[in-house]
């Protein structure tokens, strides 16, 4: 007999390792970039294309784990993946190995799976801390990969990427045979129901979910940036500090740039459980701060308790930049990890109001807001990797994306006629009939 605390098991160990797969390129970009002689550009291009099929990926797995269920499609994810990451510890050349870490890469859509599979077991009062536990725990893999394995394969990158395939087929068969897709055959249906290409329109079109997804964007797309790009600013916006702590080869300074970039990962991580609890203890204690955002909304505080962590990122990103520029490397680290506990506010804050929000189309909903969010995962690096000082792109982003985002925010999160209905075309609209009568029952608000 299955429960609760058994899935919610399952559903972190697989997003666990389908993170740490994804960015096990990242953890030997060093090793990779001396092998085939690449460039810093060439280096930022394949730091960014981690995350080229993470936006439609998502989108498709959400709307899947709505139609087929959590269970098959996370295992489809980890057997495929896994399939090609074996195959791409045998590539003949650098071009190869891109595409097939590009296929590899893909496993990262499985969160949107997970977050629908959490949310289908949980209640309203514990789906923060719930989620906050299978996503913080899950993007360990990040943190793990950049920290264990340089350090466990050295510069054999080929054999961590066969190791790595090999697990993710064990993991998918576990999935497979323990994983169900909700608490009960109605909860299952009801997701099932609303997978129609109207529903999905209803869902994008909201600006909440907009709103949600931006903040993603600035959130975990930051993440999955940072963990991509930052072993690669340390090795060279920091170079001769790291070979003044004794960093010489190529082999140590991929261990200590690792190492660095950890921090980061490691802290988004390990807080975003503690962020989905800060939600939903925002939410038992009522807290509104904000004048300007919604306060008479069910999840209303989840809200304020969002913009708090927007603020907070966007704060530590232009520090970042302000130490980087004065070479300080201790104090660098320092804060990228409160960068990173800014970060896991904002993505526990993110998850921990969508499913409130769009409760009869979680996955739809997941896929849309962690899928297209992704793409500032394509789009940081690149910014980073080609500006004219490596430390300036950290407050740039800040100034060009980030404002902008909370300023979207603010207006979307605003509404008082319902935030989960106000949008572009109304319920009625998409939806006909059954729009009607939701707005009628409830549905989604």
């Amino acid at each position: 007999m299955t429960n609760k605390v058994e899935q919610l098991i399952i559903a972190t160990v697989g997003f666990f390792w389908a993170f740490l797969m994804w960015f096990s390129t990242a953890a030997f970009s060093t090793s990779i970039g001396d092998f085939y002689g690449l460039t810093t550009g060439q280096l930022a291009l394949l730091a960014s294309s981690a995350i080229w099929l993470a936006p439609p990926g998502r989108v498709i797995a959400g709307w899947a784990a709505d139609r087929l269920g959590a269970h098959n499609t996370f295992a489809i994810i980890l057997a495929y993946s896994g399939v090609v990451s074996i195959a791409s510890s045998f590539a003949a050349s650098y071009e190869v190995l891109f595409v097939e870490r590009l296929v590899v890469a893909s496993a990262g859509i499985s969160f949107v799976v997970g977050i629908q599979h959490v949310a289908q077991w949980f209640d309203e009062h514990e789906i923060g801390t719930a989620e906050g536990l299978y996503a913080g725990t899950g993007n360990v893999g990040a943190g793990v990969g950049a920290l264990v394995l340089p350090r466990l394969y050295g510069t054999h990158f080929s054999d961590a990427f066969l190791h790595l395939g090999i697990g993710a087929l064990v993991i998918a068969a576990v999935y497979k045979w323990r994983g169900q897709p909700a608490k009960d055959r109605a909860t299952a249906e009801a997701a099932r129901s609303n997978t129609s290409f109207s529903d999905t329109m209803y869902v994008w079109t909201r600006y909440a979910a907009i709103g949600l997804m931006l903040a993603y964007a600035m959130s975990f797309g930051l993440e999955i940036a940072m963990n991509s790009w930052l072993p690669t600013y340390y090795t060279d916006g920091f170079a001769g500090s790291i070979r003044q702590l004794g960093f010489t080869d190529t082999a140590s300074v991929q261990v200590a740039a690792g190492t660095f970039a950890a921090v980061q990962s490691f802290n988004a991580s390990l807080w975003r459980p503690f962020s989905g609890y800060m939600s939903d203890l925002w939410q038992r204690k009522g807290w509104t701060p904000y004048p300007i955002l919604a306060t008479d909304q069910p999840y209303s505080p989840r809200i304020h308790w969002l913009l708090t962590a927007l603020i907070l990122i966007t704060v530590s990103m232009t520090v970042l930049t302000a130490v980087g520029l004065l070479g300080l490397l201790p104090l660098s680290v320092v804060v990228l990890a409160c960068s990173g506990i800014a970060v896991s506010f904002g993505t526990g804050g993110v998850f921990a109001i969508v499913p409130l929000v769009f409760p009869d189309r979680p996955g739809t909903a997941s896929g849309f807001i962690g899928g297209i969010s992704t793409t500032g995962g394509i789009v940081y690096p690149l910014m980073f990797g080609f500006m004219p000082n490596i430390h300036m792109g950290y407050a740039f982003i800040a100034a060009v994306f980030f404002v902008p985002i909370m300023l979207f925010y603010l207006w979307a999160m605003r509404s008082r006629r319902g935030i989960g209905d106000h949008g572009i075309g109304s319920r009625e609209r998409w939806l006909g009939e059954k729009g009607a009568s939701g707005a009628s029952t409830g549905g989604d608000d």
